[in-house]
């Protein structure tokens, strides 16, 4: 409790400092309440507004213009209309455009029409301004959902599906899209006989800049979003429902391998399994979710990271359809408590999410037979294998406090007979005014290692320690500061979690200023940002002291352009090192089809394998093109130098990421992938033996057709291979021949 206080003490002068900026409270801007209509028919979901009674529905036109003005008049003529009849909700869009040509839209996977002309739904179900639902639809029917909170900022997750119908249709005066979306879908009060739900209807029109309609129109000096959505009045007596959902899954694959390279192919067994899925919605605000064998493979690979030249671990998001319901509901303010990733192999899992009037709660069971944990320092970070079998278990409760504050308590639980790892954390928010916000957690750890781990990665047998982090912020429209402090254990770990550093205190300040033009300026905006921060070890080391800023401009063609330099003082191993990085980053859509970006940084940089300064250049290209309707091509090339202070090339490497989509239709598409890495080192540069050669090559050719996110059918093909000192050329020493199909049956 005395080192709590401490710490109190510590931020108490950067809390004073910081509140004198705090003006009186905002206002949020008055909401309107709309009635909604109650209409008992359903509609054919085919993108043509044919049914009479949609004459009925309730129409909401897009009377605002958010992006790129403030509460600007919208450039075009969109209307929303929205009915209910007790089991779906009913949306539908028509939105004009005098050049339909222009139209920006391709056939597209889920969630992949970020880039396109969109109309959108967002919902807050449960209208407590907080978190709340987005659904996307581009002008052919394409589909995106998001799950989206708002307690510190809007914070989107884009992995959360739900299973609904859209469609839509380009025709001589714009587009029209349909959505129906099943209640059963979806979170809202139990026991209510009529609901107000928070909501807003959105357009995201793309021209040489994007503007953004909506139907109300946002401030931006209030820091919530949702705390300014008009109010949905009605759904009177929404029928009740089994909202039963069973998804069983056959995968079957053969894994092939080679025993020397280069060799003959070993080739494995089919392996042939069955899983069952169920999401059983226990009331319209709790749902369970149980699997029994799942399939817990991910079937499109991983986007690559250069890892060389780094000591800390690589982040990989998750994309598991287990992990993914309900995800949002484990989520603390300031840690990342719950990293499923961390949890390779179950068979079996459980989870329970739900929420309450102002009372959210999660809990989480799963078994891992292929169990890792990620081992942090302050000077790096890396996974470690259990060798064993573990059970884990996560739980969170949050309490609504307030008009947009919470606070919470969250533990995870990692064990097997010789190993455990207990976290146990408290966090919330808390908004002075519209505009400023604190957060806060304070974290316990306590692990007992096994006996391999501690011969095999010289751990202790106990580590116990605490965890504690502070962020205060003023976001307003033209500027925006901050202040932040952490302090993270040396023993502290989260074994379910992600923290790839401890041991350190850091403090932290900075901010920024924004300058909003006209739309048809040739810049549209443009802005800076500033900050500084300090970081020192647990026993008052220096680690590293680092200033930063840069300046940003946005305009024409939905241009950007970024260039920014960054002082870095930093402690590697007990040395320390000037290091002044410059960098500059662009992005624009040349035509309406084509999104190119690039960016640049030279700098001064710690070697950190040789622990001396070099000097490195690296740059980061991407093309996006859709070359028609069916065609689609994404390539990433990263390049990476670094020169020791003789003039030596320690290291050249570069990393290719290709991808191209064949889009029979919306349903049914072909991917190929193709990953290239080549790392050349000089071996005179190193003061230990490496190999010159480091070549990695991964393929993977996947046809999928998706029905909705569970029903669903791959087939695929996928390989790897590398070649080091010792070999001629790239050898493929694995491959995999999988299929997987799934059916989700709705009770």
């Amino acid at each position: 409790m005395q080192y709590f206080i401490t710490i109190i003490k510590k931020f108490t002068f950067l809390f004073l400092s910081f509140v004198l900026l705090l003006s009186s409270l905002d206002v949020a801007a008055s909401k309107q309440q709309v009635s909604l209509s109650r209409i008992d028919s359903n509609i054919t979901i085919d993108g043509v507004m044919d049914e009479a009674h949609w004459q009925n529905a309730t129409r909401i036109p897009l009377l605002y213009q958010d992006e790129p003005n403030e509460k600007g008049t919208p450039p075009v003529k969109t209307d929303a209309f929205i009915y209910e009849d007790g089991t779906n909700l009913y949306v539908a869009f028509i939105a004009e455009d005098p050049n339909p040509e222009q139209i920006r839209a391709s056939l597209r996977d889920r969630d992949t029409l970020w880039e396109d002309d969109v109309v959108i739904l967002v919902i807050d179900t449960f209208n407590d301004e907080r978190s709340g639902y987005e659904f996307h639809v581009n002008p052919l029917g394409a589909q995106g959902d998001i799950r989206m909170t708002d307690t510190v900022g809007w914070s989107s997750d884009t992995s959360w599906n739900a299973i609904w119908d859209s469609a839509g249709q380009i025709n001589e005066k714009g587009y029209v899209v349909e959505m129906r979306i099943p209640f059963k879908a979806l979170r809202f009060p139990e026991n209510k006989k009529e609901l107000t739900w928070g909501f807003s209807v959105m357009r995201n029109y793309q021209r040489d800049v994007l503007y953004q309609l909506s139907n109300m129109g946002f401030d931006r000096n209030i820091k919530c979003s949702l705390c300014q959505f008009d109010k949905l009045v009605g759904f009177s007596d929404i029928e009740s429902s089994k909202n039963i959902q069973l998804t069983p899954t056959l995968t079957a694959l053969r894994n092939d391998n080679k025993s020397e390279l280069p060799g003959n192919w070993d080739n494995g067994d089919i392996d042939t399994e069955v899983g069952l899925d169920l999401r059983w919605g226990l009331t319209k605000d709790a749902v369970l979710n149980a699997t029994i064998n799942p399939d817990f493979s991910q079937v499109e690979t991983d986007s690559l990271e250069l890892d060389v030249n780094t000591t800390f671990s690589i982040y990989y998001a998750e994309k598991r359809p287990f992990f993914l319901d309900g995800a949002s509901y484990f989520k603390s303010s300031l840690f990342e408590l719950l990293y499923t990733r961390t949890i390779a192999e179950p068979t079996l899992g459980a989870k329970l999410t739900g929420k309450t009037g102002d009372h959210s709660y999660a809990l989480m069971l799963a078994d891992d037979d292929n169990s890792n944990i990620l081992l942090p320092t302050n000077q790096g970070s890396g996974f470690a294998s259990l060798n064993e079998k573990t059970n884990a278990a996560a739980g969170r409760y949050q309490y609504d406090l307030g008009q947009q504050g919470t606070i919470g308590l969250s533990s995870t639980h990692r064990e097997s007979d010789d190993y455990h790892n207990t976290v146990l954390s408290v966090d919330g928010s808390y908004w002075f005014n519209q505009s400023d916000t604190l957060l806060y957690q304070v974290s316990s750890a306590d692990t007992r290692n096994s006996e391999f781990l501690i011969q095999n990665y010289n751990l202790s047998e106990t580590q116990s320690d605490e965890a504690y982090a502070l962020e205060l912020t003023r976001d307003k429209r033209d500027y925006k500061l901050f202040a932040s402090y952490e302090n993270i254990g040396q023993d502290y770990r989260t074994d379910l979690g992600y923290q790839a550093k401890v041991d350190y205190e850091k403090v932290g300040f900075g901010g920024g200023q924004t300058w909003y033009r006209d739309e048809s300026d040739l810049l549209t905006s443009w802005s800076y940002e500033a900050d500084w921060d300090k970081t020192w070890a647990q026993n008052g080391d220096l680690l590293e002291e680092e200033y930063e800023g840069f300046l940003s401009f946005k305009g024409q063609k939905q241009s950007i352009f970024e260039i920014g330099l960054v002082h870095r003082y930093e402690n590697y191993n007990d040395n320390f090192y000037n290091q002044n990085i410059a960098f500059i980053y662009t992005g624009f859509k040349p035509t309406k089809d084509l999104k190119l970006s690039l960016y640049i940084e030279y700098a001064s940089r710690i070697d950190y394998a040789n622990e001396q300064l070099g000097d490195a250049f690296d740059t980061q290209t991407q093309v996006v093109w859709d070359i028609n309707d069916h065609w689609q091509l994404d390539v990433k090339h990263n390049y990476s130098q670094l020169d020791n202070p003789q003039g030596d090339r320690v290291f050249t490497a570069n990393l290719v990421d290709f991808r191209l989509h064949y889009k029979f239709s919306m349903r049914s598409i072909l991917k190929l992938i193709l990953q290239f890495e080549d790392i050349d080192r000089d071996e005179n540069a190193y003061f230990y033996q490496v190999s010159q050669i480091n070549k990695d090559y991964g393929s993977q050719l996947v046809y999928s057709y998706k029905i909705n996110a569970q029903t669903l059918f791959y087939l695929g093909y996928s390989d790897r291979g590398y070649q080091d000192d010792s070999l001629k050329n790239i050898e493929r020493d694995q491959r995999t021949f999988f299929t997987k199909v799934s059916y989700a049956w709705q009770l």
